[in-house]
């Protein structure tokens, strides 16, 4: 929640501008909670806090405007779009006045002219090496745009551009569109079918059990809530993760039940 005191207290257009300026980041949140940011009422960045609480601030503020953006690409936001948003706002608890500009952040990406490019350029910048955040990141946006049970094919070129502009190749896209669908519709439940287990962990059904297993091991660590916070992720956000992590390890389970299975009919 420190992050949080960070907007109350007026600091986060000086976290995500720094002494050249505000940043499209900081300056979207301005409009949202109604308060021009003054960069030069500090001379030192390091009273506002941590790299970490930079970061947490910048995901919340993209996550939402982003998704809004995602949501209007086919040129309609839906009742199970905005439902989705909704959701996840649930998920993080956040409170009246955190709903609230997340709300307003989800209202401003919908809007024509919206800054996705510089919005996620400087996401880029703001996430730098920290790749696991970027895919938290990505599977929230993808899950938003399944939310209505179908993918327009305006939302999906939206979400390859999204994608490719924050560092992921279209391979890497597929693998997490694939993973995403194979959660269920409702957001960050369990997988109901052994295909989409499979999709869960990105691998096919012919790959080997120490294949399963690598998989198995890299996603709960790339997934791993304390990590993913570590980096960046906002503490309100570690549910979500949570509840991701306990899908790929039911996905996991899943699959290795049915190889038993498999093995003692053989």
């Amino acid at each position: 929640m420190a992050w949080w005191g960070k907007i109350v207290g007026g600091a986060l257009g000086f976290m995500l501008g720094g002494a050249v300026g505000l940043g499209v980041i900081g300056a979207i949140l301005g409009v949202v909670i109604g308060r021009k940011f003054d960069q030069g009422f500090a001379s030192n960045n390091e009273q506002f806090g941590s790299s970490q609480e930079r970061m947490q601030a910048a995901f919340f503020t993209v996550t939402f405007a982003v998704m809004g953006y995602v949501a209007k690409a086919d040129g309609h936001v839906s009742a199970s779009e905005i439902r989705h948003a909704e959701q996840v706002m649930g998920h993080m608890s956040l409170d009246k006045d955190q709903r609230k500009v997340a709300i307003g952040l989800f209202q401003e990406g919908k809007k024509a002219g919206f800054p996705v490019e510089d919005v996620l350029e400087q996401f880029r910048k703001e996430c730098g090496h920290q790749r696991n955040l970027k895919r938290m990141f990505m599977e929230i946006q993808i899950r938003a745009a399944l939310s209505d049970g179908r993918m327009d094919a305006r939302e999906n070129e939206a979400l390859i551009f999204i994608a490719n502009r924050i560092g992921f190749s279209q391979a890497e896209f597929e693998t997490f569109f694939g993973s995403a669908q194979g959660g269920s519709e409702d957001v960050y439940h369990h997988a109901s079918t052994l295909e989409d287990d499979y999709k869960v962990l990105g691998i096919s059904s012919s790959a080997d059990d120490d294949e399963v297993k690598r998989a198995y091991r890299r996603l709960m660590s790339q997934y791993h809530p304390d990590k993913l916070v570590a980096k960046g992720l906002p503490e309100e956000m570690m549910k979500v993760a949570t509840e991701k992590t306990a899908e790929i390890r039911s996905a996991y389970e899943r699959i290795r039940e049915s190889r038993k299975q498999s093995q003692t009919i053989h």
